[in-house]
């Protein structure tokens, strides 16, 4: 297909790389357990469709997230397939980092929040005590010669809490990344955030030391914000941004997050732009259509409905 019709952007870069989440954070919250081959044979298709950076499973208790409860099995089907740094799982503790170190991964990453509520909801902890628990886990990983992710998420509003303010998102964000991570994301997790917002937020980082070149952003699109919030933060120079195949998607401890931003929007907006992404769009539509009759819904992609209808 020719379609879009390509018409750059001054401040658009050349290139972004976009971190798949729809193994992990797109299944975690399904309400059946997705089975095992299953999940393997769509990292498999997405690698193939051009998506380098795949975030395949977490290792979290069974009893906190059950659909990702297979994580070593899933890492021992993949073998090869989700060994070096872009192929990243997410742990929340020590116990976590065992189970990723005895699969042979290249990359991990910790999940943190910018609020209180969601730091006792999602780690039953503090702010405070979840950053003291990853201190150990990011300092043994780096050890061990691992790329390292943290996960900032609520950095656009909280459920519980409302409006969060910037100086507080920078403040854990400040503190995630002097633990020794390579890479900063920054979650809208319920999907309120807006362009305005999202720029104010990079403009503070940046004053505090973290610069867009070190940072991804994660929008949902609750609110239908996620392209324009990408865009935006593109603008101002970051070129990671996190999506999921089909928009799958949402976090099991705050029920108002819906799904992520669809991978397969985020290619063909980049497409129109002229930024590069790597990916094969026509491969990743016929694998989004595969999952959805996996999971017996249509996809919620705007683009896979039209591409595939």
């Amino acid at each position: 297909m020719d379609l879009p019709q390509v018409a750059s952007m001054p401040t658009m870069p050349e290139a972004i790389t976009i971190y798949e989440v729809g193994p992990r954070d797109g299944l975690q919250n399904e309400k059946a357990v997705v089975p095992t081959d299953v999940k393997a044979e769509f990292v498999r298709r997405l690698v193939d469709a051009g998506l380098e950076t795949v975030e395949t499973t977490s290792f979290v208790p069974p009893s906190w997230i059950p659909q990702l409860a297979d994580a070593s099995d899933l890492l021992a089907q993949l073998g090869e397939v989700c060994r070096g740094p872009k192929r990243p799982v997410l742990v929340p503790n020590e116990r976590g980092l065992d189970g990723a170190l005895a699969a042979g991964v290249g990359a991990v990453a910790i999940f943190g929040s910018a609020t209180e509520t969601f730091a006792r909801k999602n780690l039953n902890r503090s702010v405070e005590e979840s950053i003291r628990m990853f201190a150990p886990v990011v300092e043994r990983a780096r050890d061990a010669g691992l790329w390292v992710r943290a996960y900032v998420s609520m950095c656009f509003g909280d459920p519980w809490e409302g409006p969060v303010p910037v100086d507080q998102v920078v403040d854990v964000s400040r503190r995630m990344m002097d633990l020794g991570c390579d890479q900063l994301s920054l979650g809208d997790t319920i999907g309120v955030g807006t362009p305005g917002h999202v720029t104010e937020l990079l403009a503070a980082l940046d004053a505090q030391g973290i610069p867009a070149q070190s940072t991804a952003v994660h929008f949902h699109d609750t609110y239908g914000q996620a392209l324009a919030n990408t865009v935006t933060a593109m603008g101002h120079g970051v070129t990671v941004v996190d999506a999921s195949t089909g928009g799958l998607g949402g976090c099991p401890y705050a029920k108002s997050a819906t799904g992520n931003l669809a991978t397969e929007d985020l290619v063909w907006m980049c497409r129109g732009l002229g930024v590069e992404t790597g990916v094969d769009l026509d491969k990743l539509v016929q694998t989004s259509t595969w999952m959805a009759q996996q999971l017996g819904r249509p996809s919620p992609s705007r683009v896979v409905k039209a591409l595939a209808g």
